[in-house]
């Protein structure tokens, strides 16, 4: 990558980091996609600080979503013979220009993969890829978001696409396998219920998703899939990523509040996928 993408995904690193999370609220909001790489030593910190359970789990269901056009996250939520079901964001495969899929699952191995069209999942920035092995991967057991509150500890997993080198330099993950792999520690911060965006984000929480992670899960402290994460902190476009669907925007005290957080799918939004 140039040095001078280095400079510009550096000076968009500081200006994200310069910026403080939000207090804990309650209100009925929703956000937007996109945001800014964060410092690998936030990450590396979080990720120490996780319990070692849950860090195995996520390790083993999320998988790696690869097309001709780039990569995201994924995760492995049910498996019928052979086949393994990955659920991950519609915008992560929509881009493939020749509809081709790849997933990597936690021991590395590149399978290819096809995209399910699942008409239950019209209206949500969610996609179904499957992919057949015979070996035996780990399954996501599903948890229950509508119990979740503000407070509430969760984990963010997924692949950055991109890595921090240096203040001027940024290197790409895609040829790192697991080495990639994050989990954040951070909490449920908002809970969107009568207002809300397009597309079915409606869990803000504090931990720190970059580019890449998009599919990925959102787990509790169990372990438990209670999200799909999908859009990011401090997206380029501004306020207008937080127009609500009845087509009026946040106060700007709001957008305030919600540019500072990232933002999931909860599980209620698709339960019936894997019940």
């Amino acid at each position: 990558m140039s040095t001078s993408l280095g400079i510009i995904f550096a000076n968009i690193f500081i200006q994200a980091c310069s910026l403080s999370p939000p207090d804990d609220l309650v209100i009925s909001l929703k956000a937007g996609k996109s945001g800014y790489p964060i410092k690998k030593s936030a990450l590396s910190s979080q990720t120490r600080n996780t319990p070692t359970p849950v860090t195995e789990i996520a390790k083993q269901v999320t998988v790696r979503v690869l097309t001709k056009s780039g990569a995201g996250s994924g995760v492995i939520i049910s498996r019928k013979g052979k086949t393994y079901t990955v659920l991950t964001c519609q915008h992560v495969v929509v881009e493939s220009k020749d509809a081709k899929h790849s997933i990597m699952s936690a021991d590395e191995k590149i399978h290819p993969a096809r995209l399910k069209s699942v008409p239950q999942l019209r209206g949500l920035d969610l996609a179904i890829v499957e992919f057949d092995s015979e070996k035996s991967y780990r399954v996501a057991k599903l948890g229950n978001s509508n119990i979740l509150s503000t407070g509430y500890l969760l984990y963010a997993a997924g692949f950055p696409n991109y890595n921090t080198i240096d203040k001027n330099t940024i290197e790409d993950t895609f040829d790192w396998g697991m080495k990639a792999f994050k989990l954040t520690l951070g909490k449920v911060n908002l809970i969107l219920k009568k207002r809300s965006l397009p597309e079915g984000y409606s869990l803000g929480y504090t931990n720190e998703v970059k580019l890449g992670m998009s599919g990925g899960p959102v787990l509790n402290e169990k372990g438990e899939l209670v999200g799909i994460n999908g859009r990011l902190k401090y997206p380029l476009q501004g306020i207008d990523v937080f127009t609500f669907d009845n087509g009026t925007k946040p106060s700007i005290k709001e957008f305030e509040r919600m540019e500072a957080l990232s933002w999931a799918i909860p599980t209620v939004k698709f339960r019936a996928l894997t019940e």
